[in-house]
């Protein structure tokens, strides 16, 4: 069954950065436009960045606009978040879907923690 599998997360001061990676080991993310959500400790999941299936065209939340950047790289069957300028509210456990997500596709996720 495919999976995805992220990674890149850790903990890093305010004003930091990270690069967050989403990878598959089937066709999820080559069949699918596909999204970065985040949720933090006792609140909701929210997506934060999404980006179209041939990678023209990504949106963001307004939270995260100007300071993190969504892309892929089809050869690699892999979909990143970089993530610029880190404020403490950043601080949640992100995970990679399809957009729209689907509950088979859900992955552990990775925690990001910015502290000082």
């Amino acid at each position: 069954q495919a999976q995805l599998v992220e990674s890149g997360g850790g903990l890093v001061q305010p004003g930091g950065s990270l690069r967050l990676s989403c990878a598959s080991s089937g066709s999820i993310i080559s069949d699918n436009a596909m999204g970065w959500f985040r949720q933090a400790p006792g609140k909701q999941r929210i997506l934060v960045a999404a980006i179209t299936k041939g990678g023209g065209t990504t949106n963001y939340a307004d939270s995260v606009k100007g300071r993190f950047t969504i892309s892929r790289d089809s050869a690699k069957n892999t979909v990143y978040l970089q993530m610029d300028n880190l404020i403490p509210e950043d601080t949640a456990v992100y995970y990679c879907n399809a957009v729209p997500w689907s509950p088979d596709y859900w992955g552990q996720g990775t925690q990001v923690t910015v502290s000082s």
